[in-house]
């Protein structure tokens, strides 16, 4: 698209960049002086990412905060205006002459463009306003003959717990039926009786409700959280940009004690591992397991959980689960990537419950998806650029909902009008240190196909004045 100017005060004025910018020109891996030189990267709220040559502090002397001081200052200008104009985080791309002129081009944001990860390239684009990958409208499997397991005593559990801590101050009932109709699900009678003999509060600055919080923690067995944190760990609670989810899949085998879901209305958190994991009771359990158990939602994956304990009770007394673990049967895989270590062919990789096709780096000939064809789940395409025999062959499959590809692919089924209509969300793969505006317009054409919102360039011209190379 045509570049615009827009009117956002700090974070469009030049001065603002100009710290960012010459610091990339001066410190930037390509010194030359004797051309034009441009450089691309992403600064947000949190992070950012600058290709920058950062010098390498002396033998036997760790980095130091203040030898990135220069790199700290100049980005928090940019961020403080992020913050003002209540944005995220964009991208950018410069180009520098040896005059001291400079040409930067602010992109974004879109609200149907993920951030990209480390890169300036643009994330997914949402092409449905709202869409979320499969697994995370995934609703739990009905169990209905899940029991209680025999570990499960709400009795014993608050005997125990009140004998180890004493001194502990239970929930009322009022404030247990406030969390039931704030999470809009009933506590299981051993959560309740647990609230009811002890229940962590937190004051500000406060010694003696710490050291009791941690005296429940111990009693327990897990960091507790007060009544009013608990939550459902539901899909929702368990984000994911479209690059991941997408490659997701949820599968729950006959003989698995938890379901394999991003998430279940069933999930009800009361605690945490003090590593970031969350404890949960679990409401919906898998075919084997039981109602109640207690189940570890980890924080670095997306979809699944592991079964901890049988019941509360069982967490508590410290007794080790006694229901099976879910096997790894013979069962083909739900996703597969075919490259030159993993699956050798699409023919080896098809089968009808196939949901996601990954296409890597691949030695041989270029290959077709026509074993592919009408397969009724598969709805996530990945290639790598180059590896499609024709890229027009994805017209083909009926189902996706998710396509990413190369530029080149992009552009064959952009000028054949075969981009598919079932997508929600694409993204494309973009390697080495490509231009970023290429890529922009290509997205900017996709979603047009939607009608959804662009990514706005922003062009800011300015001089930095002369060049200061960095000593030695």
């Amino acid at each position: 698209m045509a570049d615009q100017r827009l009117t956002s005060a700090g974070l469009h004025d030049f001065a603002t960049w100009a710290p960012v910018l010459r610091l990339l020109r001066d410190h930037g891996a390509d010194q030359r002086s004797d051309a034009a030189v441009r450089a691309a990267g992403r600064i947000g709220r949190g992070s950012w990412s600058l290709p920058l040559e950062r010098s390498r502090p002396r033998p036997g002397r760790a980095v130091q905060a203040e030898d990135r001081q220069a790199e700290f200052d100049a980005v928090g200008r940019v961020r403080g205006a992020l913050v003002a104009a209540g944005i995220d985080d964009v991208s950018f791309s410069v180009k520098f002459e040896s005059t001291g002129q400079a040409t930067l081009r602010v992109m974004g944001p879109s609200p149907a463009v993920e951030s990209g990860i480390g890169t300036a390239q643009p994330g997914a684009l949402v092409l449905v306003d709202g869409a979320v990958p499969e697994p995370w409208r995934r609703l739990p499997d009905p169990v209905p003959g899940a029991v209680p397991a025999p570990t499960a005593d709400p009795v014993l559990l608050a005997c125990t717990v009140r004998e180890r801590v004493p001194d502990a101050v239970g929930a009322t009932d009022a404030e247990i039926a406030a969390t039931e109709a704030r999470l809009g699900v009933a506590l299981p009678e051993e959560l309740k009786a647990l609230y009811q003999v002890a229940q962590p509060t937190w004051e500000q600055g406060s010694e003696t409700d710490y050291d009791a919080g941690e005296r429940i923690d111990r009693a327990v067995g897990c960091e507790l959280f007060p009544l009013d944190s608990l939550y459902v760990a539901d899909a929702a609670s368990r984000p994911s940009p479209w690059t991941h989810g997408a490659m997701e899949a949820v599968v729950t085998e006959p003989d698995a004690a938890v379901q394999g879901l991003v998430g279940s209305p069933g999930w009800i958190v009361f605690g945490d591992t003090g590593g970031g994991d969350r404890l949960a009771v679990d409401l919906t359990p898998g075919p084997r397991g039981h109602k109640g158990q207690i189940i570890l939602i980890g924080h670095e994956g997306y979809v699944g959980a592991e079964i901890v304990a049988d019941s509360l009770t069982g967490l508590v007394l410290g007794r080790p689960h006694s229901t099976p673990r879910g096997g790894h049967g013979e069962y083909p895989p739900v996703v597969a990537h075919v490259n030159i270590r993993g699956i050798p062919s699409i023919e080896a990789a098809v089968h009808p419950g196939l949901e996601v096709l990954s296409i890597g780096v691949w030695d041989d000939a270029p290959v077709s998806l026509a074993p592919a064809v009408g397969l009724p789940r598969l709805r996530t395409l990945c290639a790598y650029p180059g590896t499609l025999a024709d890229p027009l062959e994805i017209a083909r499959l009926a189902h996706l909902e998710f396509l990413r590809l190369g530029p080149q692919e992009w552009r064959v089924l952009l000028d054949a009008g075969a981009v598919p209509r079932s997508l929600s969300a694409a993204s494309i793969t973009v390697h080495g240190q490509q231009d970023v505006l290429p890529t922009v317009d290509l997205a900017n054409e996709i979603l047009a196909l939607w009608d959804r919102p662009q990514i706005v360039r922003t062009v800011l011209k300015g001089n930095l004045g002369p060049a200061v190379r960095p000593a030695g």
